[in-house]
């Protein structure tokens, strides 16, 4: 069965989720004509946006001729980091290049091939997704559609350049530390965290990313990421509505350090802050609720844990000399440096973040949400965290651009970004909101809300299926 032209399968591109699933359910295309829509899409894009790490073609065209359920067809790409069946995990290093095909799926990645999803390939990530960008040694960088010389962000930054790009309408991400939204405001996608406990199990147990880490699907449409949650909670999705009242919304400008963001990002939130006050929500301008260098402290404690396990395991799998030539510098140096945590430490890393929760937890009986930034600065160039960089520079730079994620992943509370403006340079700044434990539905609504009033999906980069390149030369 021939598969669709390259025009046909750009003009499809263009739909979200749902609107790729309503052809199939419509007869209009067959589920194996929405896969290899996919797969002609990645092809034309994947060589100047490097995302792609694992392809899985023609298994993915099989899989679609026997797909059914509601999303029959429609392609979705999974992140290096996640184990999957017949693809290899090799976590964005070089230590797992020769890693087999995976044998293990887990509920989350169950729940969502059941709907007729059909899985064509990985996504770059960085080494253990460490990192807020995605620059891994294995890979090399993966670049926004929406400027080639910048970060898509990360530790999802593949996900989310293949979404924002048009390649797929949805992609796994998993947050540690701001690994959905990151990306989500570098790429001008909606990214939610569910908060902790919110959706099924989607790796094996360990104590520290069972403690931080969600996983969701990112996409271009809030009806989308509202099914996606759903799906992964093993709930309903709710209705895409707006909030049945005004919301009582705190802005927060001020980072973890005690810093506001760079003028730009600053700009964006305001005019966030001023869209939802024309929509009659009560908006009000309030300091930081938490010790805020409390918390950040706390965070870099798990960081250190993360990385030392990293590195631990790798030396016991390969042994000291081949672990130290095959893991990037920034991994070797961030173990190095955890290796000054002591005791004392983890005690107050649960002290402080069972502290902050307490704070969040009484805060949010005053206010509905938190808009805050979701970097302090705007996307960052390509090599600005690149993993051979001084770690000097590195701890310095990544704790600063991620000084606003991170508070979520400790209290375990949801967040989601939302694309609603651009920079002067044409880059997106997203906007984040925060709210209490079990308030995703209502980080949904508002995000419903706010993109009927600045509607997005027509806002393509000029890296992508729709945008100025679509249709140059060198794409063909």
């Amino acid at each position: 069965m021939p598969l669709l032209d390259r025009d046909q399968a750009f003009a499809i591109g263009r739909l979200d989720a749902h609107d790729q699933a309503a052809l199939v359910a419509r007869g209009e295309v067959s589920a194996r004509e929405l896969t290899g829509a996919a797969i002609t899409r990645i092809e034309q894009l994947d060589g100047m946006l490097n995302i792609l790490t694992v392809r899985d073609h023609e298994a993915a065209l099989a899989r679609a001729e026997t797909a059914t359920g509601p999303m029959a067809g429609v392609p979705w790409l999974l992140k290096e980091s996640l184990d999957y069946p017949g693809l290899p995990n090799r976590s964005g290093s070089r230590s797992f290049r020769d890693a087999a095909p995976g044998e293990v799926i887990f509920p989350f990645t169950s729940a969502f091939d059941a709907t007729g999803l059909v899985a064509v390939g990985k996504t770059n990530a960085p080494e253990f997704g460490l990192l807020p960008t995605t620059e891994p040694l294995l890979y090399g960088a993966t670049r926004n559609p929406w400027a080639l010389d910048r970060s898509p962000g990360g530790s999802s930054g593949g996900a989310a350049a293949a979404v924002a790009s048009g390649m797929v309408p949805l992609a796994h991400a998993a947050d540690g530390g701001g690994s959905i939204r990151i990306p989500a405001s570098c790429c001008g996608l909606v990214g939610l965290k569910p908060g902790r406990g919110a959706n099924l199990r989607a790796r094996a147990p360990h104590v520290i990313e069972d403690w931080l880490v969600a996983d969701t699907l990112l996409s271009r449409s809030v009806r989308d990421v509202a099914w996606a949650t759903a799906i992964a909670a093993g709930t309903s999705a709710p209705a895409c509505v707006p909030p049945g009242r005004k919301l009582r919304i705190a802005v927060i400008l001020e980072n973890l350090d005690g810093a506001h963001p760079e003028t730009e990002v600053a700009q964006a939130i305001t005019r966030t802050a001023d869209l939802c006050a024309s929509l009659g929500h009560h908006v009000e301008a309030v300091p930081l609720p938490v010790d805020g260098a409390a918390v950040a402290a706390a965070f870099r404690t798990v960081w250190a844990y993360l990385s030392r396990d990293a590195v631990g395991s790798t030396v016991n799998r390969l042994g000291q000399q081949a672990a130290e030539a095959m893991l990037e510098p920034w991994t070797l140096s961030l173990a190095d440096w955890g290796a000054g945590v002591e005791a004392g430490d983890v005690d107050a890393l649960f002290r402080d973040a069972a502290h902050a929760t307490a704070q969040l937890d009484a805060f949010f009986t005053q206010f509905d949400l938190i808009l805050s930034p979701v970097l302090r600065r705007p996307a960052l160039k390509i090599g600005d965290l690149a993993p051979t960089r001084p770690f000097d520079h590195m701890m310095q730079l990544m704790f600063d651009y991620v000084s606003y994620t991170q508070l979520h992943n400790l209290t375990g509370n949801p967040a989601i970004s939302l694309p609603l403006y651009l920079g002067s340079d044409g880059v997106p700044i997203g906007s984040m909101f925060a709210a209490s434990r079990g308030e995703e539905t209502l980080l949904l609504q508002l995000g419903f809300e706010l993109e009927q009033a600045v509607p997005w999906a027509d806002r393509w980069p000029a890296q992508s299926i729709a945008g100025t390149l679509a249709f140059s030369e060198e794409m063909h």
